[in-house]
């Protein structure tokens, strides 16, 4: 099934990502699980980002397989967050059924070979839980500078506790960790982390849930919304702005310090 084409956002490139939390006991902040690109990646390379990448044509057949009230195009979505990071960490989400470390690892090395999920859920007896991905942001930044532009929808999932095994793909990425969202900007302020404009939007606004719940709030206090930043100019600086109304606590930043991808 060809994927539907949105006349407002000529040249996109649909894209999916999802941003899983992790308890990390009484009184912490919660734990985010995010990747460093490879510096070969043509988009974001060498960057701290978060799981996704492209939907897919067969992450469209699969959601229009789906019966339920979730619109085809935003279920494909979330089919290829829920595929994407169990191809690029290991980690099964989105899914009903059983998942333990050796069943996620077969499942992964499944989708590898198929590069498809529809085959992976047949497998191993699973059943796709869209529902439990959250919609939480869209991002299409226009930049003639970039190769590609990436219409990338954002989703929350919780994993709640306990370990789980993570293994970074080693194809698109280098390195695949935990670590909770202040700490992540603290690490992009030290210049341990090397973070893009619109992770760094969303690193803040996570910083300020204590736990999934919060954010889960803030997704229905917030409705989606396309955010495509924008340049303007005061007292003779130039910045790159977001809208006010979209949940950030932080909507702008010197456009000579922005790190675009």
């Amino acid at each position: 099934m060809p994927r539907p084409e949105d006349p407002a956002l000529p040249d996109r490139i649909p894209a999916a990502t999802v941003i899983v939390f992790r308890s990390a006991g009484a009184g912490k902040p919660p734990e985010l699980l995010m990747v460093t690109r490879s510096r070969n990646m043509a988009f974001a390379g060498g960057a701290a980002v978060f799981p996704g990448g492209r939907v897919d044509p067969a992450d469209y057949d699969l959601a229009a397989a789906l019966a339920g009230p979730i619109p085809v195009d935003e279920a494909a979505h979330r089919v290829a967050a829920i595929r994407e990071t169990l191809e690029e960490t290991g980690l099964a989400i989105g899914v009903t059924g059983r998942v333990d470390a050796d069943i996620a690892r077969a499942a992964r090395a499944l989708l590898l070979e198929h590069g498809i999920l529809e085959p992976v859920l047949a497998a191993m007896d699973w059943r796709l839980d869209i529902g439990s991905v959250l919609p939480f942001a869209r991002w299409f930044p226009k930049n003639e500078k970039l190769p590609r532009l990436f219409d990338t929808r954002f989703y929350l999932a919780d994993l709640g506790t306990g370990a789980v095994d993570i293994t970074v793909d080693e194809t698109e990425n280098t390195r695949l960790y935990w670590i909770s969202a202040a700490d992540a900007l603290a690490a992009a302020e030290r210049g341990d982390l090397s973070v893009i404009f619109p992770t760094r939007r969303n690193l803040e606004r996570l910083a300020q849930f204590p736990d999934f719940a919060a954010a889960a709030q803030d997704c229905s206090r917030f409705p989606v919304q396309t955010i495509t930043p924008h340049i303007a100019e005061e007292h003779g600086q130039r910045w790159l702005c977001i809208p006010e109304d979209a949940g950030y606590p932080v909507t702008r930043e010197p456009l000579d310090d922005v790190l675009r991808g």
